[in-house]
């Protein structure tokens, strides 16, 4: 059974505000499994939101670490933030954040062809920068790039309070 969110009244259900907190948000928080053991790797992304399906990319080097692990075990698990401002209260228990998040999980896959992967940076460019760039062939040929399929996703928005 999939338990909900604890505190309902913070969730994040809009379409069009889940896209507002995916496009603010720069770096995504990667969890993945080594052995039994949690490995948590911090990455820029880029993102697509077709109707309510998400994808991720992510791109980086040839080889390492965080390719390996996917290769054994392509689970992923994911969390993002932004407009992250602490605030203060009269008493200790007033004290907190304000954020907007969204974290899930899904399938990660290393990219193999040529034009699949020139897809991936292009959204990652985009989502990063708000440009268009285009990639030759040798670029793409020498970076890894990591397509997510998300397959649940929750977002969160803890408003500044009014004191």
């Amino acid at each position: 059974m999939k338990k909900g969110m604890t505190r309902r009244e913070r969730e994040v259900t809009d379409r069009n505000e889940i896209v507002d907190i995916l496009s603010k948000c720069k770096v995504v928080h990667l969890g993945l499994m080594d052995g039994d053991e949690p490995y948590v790797v911090a990455m820029n992304y880029g993102f697509t939101m077709e109707d309510e399906k998400l994808t991720l990319y992510l791109h980086g080097a040839v080889q390492g670490k965080k390719l390996d692990l996917i290769q054994e075990n392509p689970k992923v698990f994911f969390e993002m933030e932004c407009d992250v401002v602490p605030f203060q209260g009269k008493i200790a228990c007033q004290y907190g954040t304000s954020y907007a998040s969204v974290m899930g999980k899904g399938k990660a896959e290393i990219l193999t062809d040529i034009e699949d992967k020139k897809k991936g940076l292009s959204i990652f460019m985009k989502t990063q920068t708000g440009k268009d760039f285009e990639f030759e062939d040798k670029m793409v040929s020498i970076v890894s790039v990591i397509r997510i399929q998300v397959s649940e996703y929750t977002a969160k928005r803890r408003p500044m309070p009014v004191l």
